[in-house]
């Protein structure tokens, strides 16, 4: 009973968070005709009124909005970019607030630039690992053991959530300090919209980490071989 209880729980812990996140997103990706604009007419104005002079607004893959700081490009999915939804609205904001943030070359914007890289070099590291086994195991002449590849999967995931939580204030930044506020003072959405838009930008900010959080359920498929 209590190893049930315990596969609940965690389901809660690394699932939940990742289900909710898609949740409040679809929930509130319905076109409205009463929004002034489309996400990437939005991202288009406040590029420009922000004076973002090197940030161009792109066209990006289905659900992998973001901001690239090293081509200064908000890239927005379709559904965001081409949308006239609160989500589209709130998404594009929240991409906007990160470049902001790294145009303007505030403090908080470091975040993102120290630990992605060493997030992506260690994914990388880890995908080396596992694809070379074989021969690694070859090579040492150590027999393949199931536990110690899972360990290196559990590993490698539970660094990629500790790399999303060290980044979660600059995602919290772009949605509260920046998105918001733009979002209220400028008119661009009805007041009484504003507690729905809160919902989705703290899906934005928590976006990555939700979905670091499901990468370490991977590690149960190794046990299973």
């Amino acid at each position: 009973m209590l190893w049930i209880l315990g596969i609940v729980i965690a389901l809660l812990l690394f699932v939940g968070p990742s289900a909710w996140v898609k949740y409040t997103l679809k929930r509130y990706a319905t076109d409205r005709e009463d929004l002034p604009g489309t996400g990437g007419e939005l991202a288009t104005h406040l590029v420009k009124r922000f004076e973002l002079n090197e940030v161009k607004v792109e066209a990006a893959q289905e659900g992998h909005d973001h901001f690239d700081f090293g081509q200064h490009a908000v890239r927005l999915s379709p559904s965001i970019l081409n949308g006239r939804s609160l989500t589209a609205v709130a998404v594009a904001a929240h991409e906007v607030g990160h470049a902001i943030a790294h145009e303007k070359k505030q403090k908080i914007s470091h975040l993102s630039s120290r630990y992605l890289p060493f997030a992506h070099g260690a994914r990388k590291i880890t995908a080396a690992l596992l694809l070379g086994w074989p021969a690694l195991s070859l090579l040492l002449h150590i027999p393949y053991a199931v536990p110690l590849h899972a360990l290196v999967v559990g590993l490698s995931g539970l660094l990629a959530v500790i790399v999303q939580l060290a980044i979660l204030p600059e995602e919290w930044d772009a949605s509260f300090n920046k998105a918001l506020p733009i979002l209220r003072e400028g008119n661009y959405i009805p007041q009484e919209d504003l507690p729905k838009v809160k919902k989705i930008l703290t899906a934005c900010a928590m976006t990555y980490v939700a979905a670091a959080l499901i990468k370490v359920l991977f590690v149960w498929r190794w046990f299973k071989r």
